[in-house]
């Protein structure tokens, strides 16, 4: 590794608090995910430079039927808690109301992982602001008071589990499945 990079590093260190530097390192690596599914899906092989920096442009708008096959599918929160991966059930996570099985990463997700507080719920709010706390005000589904900075992370999160090789989206979180039915039917 060049000098100049571990001095880079080093200073980072000093000047970054240690959960600051997990929020960046786990960032980055999601831009690296989103990068070779970028590349993947859609052939574009410099993506990771502007997705670090936050200049890049946004994914090509999904057809109407793939819409209309997402918005039929529904989840409720109490069969979202029971996907956590005890008793041999999948690991659902939700972000932003859409839940995506997240069973092939075991390793994150999985109990004992870094990652396994945000099985079985809707934690939009700490994908939002890089929060890692267990507690409500973190691992919760609301995005009230977050900034436009904020709002694109969770973007950025969406976009990482809509395009990964790994992850699925399984359904849209709802409240309630009957007015949810009901809803579609109006619309």
């Amino acid at each position: 590794m060049h000098p100049a990079l571990w001095i880079g590093v080093a200073v980072a260190s000093v000047v970054c608090s240690r959960k600051h530097m997990d929020t960046v390192a786990m960032r980055f690596f999601r831009d690296v995910a989103r990068t070779k599914a970028r590349r993947r899906l859609y052939g574009d092989k410099h993506a990771l430079v502007p997705m670090v920096f936050g200049w890049e442009s946004p994914l090509p708008v999904k057809t109407a039927e793939d819409q209309e096959l997402e918005n039929s599918q529904t989840i409720t929160q109490e069969e979202l808690a029971s996907y956590n991966g005890k008793d041999g059930s999948p690991l659902y996570l939700s972000i932003d109301s859409r839940v995506y099985d997240v069973s092939a990463g075991t390793k994150f997700y999985g109990e004992g992982g870094p990652y396994n507080k945000f099985v079985g719920r809707d934690a939009t709010r700490a994908y939002a602001t890089g929060c890692r706390s267990t507690g409500p005000e973190c691992l919760s589904p609301s995005t009230e008071g977050l900034s436009d900075k904020q709002l694109r992370e969770v973007d950025r999160w969406v976009e990482l589990y809509d395009t990964h090789d790994k992850y699925t989206f399984v359904a849209n979180l709802v409240d309630d499945p009957v007015d949810a039915v009901l809803a579609r039917a109006e619309a």
